[in-house]
């Protein structure tokens, strides 16, 4: 009987190393991006918030990627890719989204939240390199690193995340957050690139916030 046990857990010992090879790229990708959203969460780098997103939603997945996954960063949506239909879906989200996000500015819930002062200088010092961590973090490490195994799937397993970092907000904007996020991945997907995704991520937060603060 003990040399029964001892062959059956020297045997799951075995199949469990098999799993971890297999699956390696997908492990480390998804355990990765999961650790830097709690880290970010619980651990954000003191006084500066736009220094912490950089830290670990852009630096340390770039450090994964060379020491972990031993890859080219630029190969996880650095390149401009297919900067002509990037370019493509970036007007057509910005004359969709313009109605779109005057109607949503309406929403108490929405102006309440984002009632402020508006600062153009603010938002190009601060909120768009937080963003520019965000998309590279979903829409370029976790969205190419899983794309040679789930293919266009991994457009839907990089909008989890999207959604759930935007808890706390407004309802409405949680929603909406579901067909954005899709839409997000799919942009970066198709043009082989996160930069179309973080220009339209920030021309909506950017043109919400000025809509609520006129």
């Amino acid at each position: 009987m003990g040399c029964i046990m001892i062959q059956l857990f020297f045997k799951e010992l075995q199949e469990i190393s098999h799993y971890f090879k297999r699956n390696y790229t997908e492990i480390v990708i998804i355990g990765a991006s999961t650790l830097f959203m709690v880290f970010q969460m619980y651990f954000p780098i003191k006084p500066s918030l736009v220094v912490s997103y950089l830290f670990y939603f852009f630096l340390l997945p770039i450090i994964t990627i060379i020491i972990f996954l031993r890859k080219n960063p630029l190969d996880y949506g650095l390149r401009t890719g297919n900067y002509k239909l990037g370019t493509f879906y970036v007007i057509i989200s910005i004359i969709a989204g313009f109605p779109i996000l005057f109607l949503g500015s309406f929403f108490s819930s929405v102006g309440n939240y984002y009632s402020m002062e508006f600062n153009f200088y603010d938002f190009f010092i601060k909120m768009v390199p937080m963003l520019f961590a965000w998309e590279f973090l979903l829409r370029g490490f976790l969205l190419f690193g899983l794309e040679k195994r789930f293919k266009e799937a991994a457009i839907l397993i990089q909008t989890v995340p999207f959604v759930l970092l935007h808890l706390g907000k407004p309802e409405v904007e949680i929603l909406i957050c579901i067909p954005m996020g899709l839409w997000f991945g799919y942009i970066a997907y198709k043009s082989r690139s996160f930069w179309p995704a973080f220009a339209t991520h920030a021309f909506i937060n950017f043109t919400l916030k000025y809509f609520v603060n006129l």
